[in-house]
């Protein structure tokens, strides 16, 4: 059957409490609760609602360092599989995606942590893996600097590769627990990764068993060339951002070509942008309520704000209306990618500091707002062009997430972009993703096919 007869839009609901970057006044609407962010009552109810609407995952996004101008979210939030363990036992079938950081976490501790939750979550559980852009994270981690470029995208590889390795410790029956024999282990399928590599060593074995899915499901976020390299190796779905869907198909075809090139199958590397619908009775509301929304924002921390991809530059100490100071290599150990986009833009428009702020404000604008017929036609638009293969909803309110869920999908599912029930009981399922097979398992296979020389 061709590939476009199969495809159904992924969805995920990413659960930000009171509010992420350029969400400023967010956490004063009464619909949510001041404290949403630590409140886990809050977040199980979203995702309650998410799953009722047959969403794939909820996202939880992570960062482990702050400063008084941080997004009100980032300042008091969960730990994020602290949170999703707690979530799976109130849902049944909606996927858990955490973040964990590759520069500030250890390979056996994350790929042990993961295991557990798609344990306790019958096989749910995502890993949204990042190197971390904030390079002030060092200082909370006894490190003097953050890692370089070459050496966070390097040791996240390898982060990586160790974790799935660990995942391939127990083959699927390495555990018979059979009583009558009294054979609780079999030896021969558990087994140690001895792995000696250039930023980690570890001998394994993994001391939890083989998960439902096989292995969590990789995500991944980032846009450097670094980042776009390692979500070709190692993603089964990426996280991004596109402001135009010609921007988003080039972003796809992009990926799925370096996933080629790398020997993998490009269908099994999931688009998942991040999208910020607005939707109301009317186009003509919408469009008001989009510019009331960016007309609302405070410039001050929006200055503010503009320092984290430089590092947390101070750029309260410039002339707002001289020219944008040359600062794009306070971003080098940062998110360097963005500090440089942003000062290019600045140098090629030759603006002032002023203009980038009201630029970064104004860019918040979404190409999906209307009525619920022009959202849902424009989502499906950008699908069917091969913009993306899901959605990342944002959900702070649970009032603008009823008017997605109740008034958007219905159009959606009517027209057969997404699901009407779950297909799997696992993520891995649920988003058309094959289970890896266990590598010591496929050996022992290829061993007993392998022919019998006669001598």
């Amino acid at each position: 059957m061709p590939e476009k007869a199969e495809r159904k839009l992924k969805l995920g609901a990413v659960l930000l409490g009171v509010g992420g970057p350029g969400q400023h006044h967010t956490w004063l609407d009464p619909n949510i609760p001041a404290n949403a962010s630590v409140d886990v009552r809050w977040y199980i109810a979203r995702a309650q609602e998410a799953e009722a609407a047959r969403f794939d995952h909820v996202f939880i996004v992570d960062s482990q360092y702050i400063t008084p101008d941080s997004p009100n979210h980032y300042l008091s939030r969960l730990e994020p599989l602290t949170l999703l363990s707690a979530i799976a036992v109130h849902t049944e079938h909606i996927g858990l995606v955490g973040t964990l950081t590759t520069s500030y976490n250890e390979p056996f501790n994350v790929a042990r942590r993961l295991a557990s939750l798609d344990h306790i979550s019958g096989g749910r559980a995502g890993w949204n893996v990042v190197t971390s852009g904030d390079a002030g994270t060092a200082g909370n981690y006894s490190r003097a600097a953050h890692f370089d470029y070459a050496t966070r995208y390097g040791r996240a590889l390898e982060h990586v590769r160790v974790a799935q390795g660990l995942w391939d410790s127990y083959e699927a029956d390495a555990l018979p627990r059979d009583r009558e024999r009294q054979q609780f282990l079999d030896r021969t399928k558990l087994h140690a990764l001895d792995h000696q590599g250039e930023h980690f060593g570890v001998i394994g074995p993994l001391n939890i068993e083989r998960t439902p899915q096989g292995q969590p499901v990789i995500f991944q976020a980032g846009d450097s060339e670094e980042g776009r390299d390692l979500g070709a190796s190692i993603a089964d779905a990426i996280f991004t951002h596109a402001q135009s869907l010609e921007q988003a198909i080039a972003f796809r075809t992009e990926i799925r070509e370096r996933a080629a090139a790398k020997g993998r199958d490009p269908h099994q590397v999931l688009i998942v942008p991040g999208i910020f619908p607005i939707i109301a009775d009317t186009d003509e509301e919408a469009r008001a309520r989009q510019d009331a929304q960016l007309g609302a924002k405070s410039f001050d921390k929006a200055l503010a704000e503009l320092g984290r991809p430089f590092g947390w530059h101070d750029f309260s100490q410039y002339d707002l209306d001289a020219p944008f100071p040359s600062v794009a290599a306070a971003g080098a150990l940062s998110f360097r990618t963005q500090a440089e986009a942003i000062t290019r833009l600045a140098q090629t428009q030759q603006w002032t500091l002023r203009q980038v702020v009201e630029h970064q404000l104004a860019s918040g604008r979404s190409p999906f707002v209307g009525s619920p017929l022009t959202v849902a036609n424009e989502i499906q638009r950008w699908f069917e062009a091969g913009g993306f293969d899901g959605i990342n909803i944002t959900v702070n309110s649970p009032v603008e997430f009823a008017r997605f869920t109740e008034q958007v999908l219905p159009i959606l599912r009517e027209r057969g972009v997404v699901r009407s029930e779950y297909e799997s009981s696992t993520l891995r399922g649920n988003l058309g993703l094959v289970v890896p097979e266990n590598r010591y398992t496929a050996a022992r296979a290829a061993q007993a096919e392998a022919p019998v020389l006669l001598s």
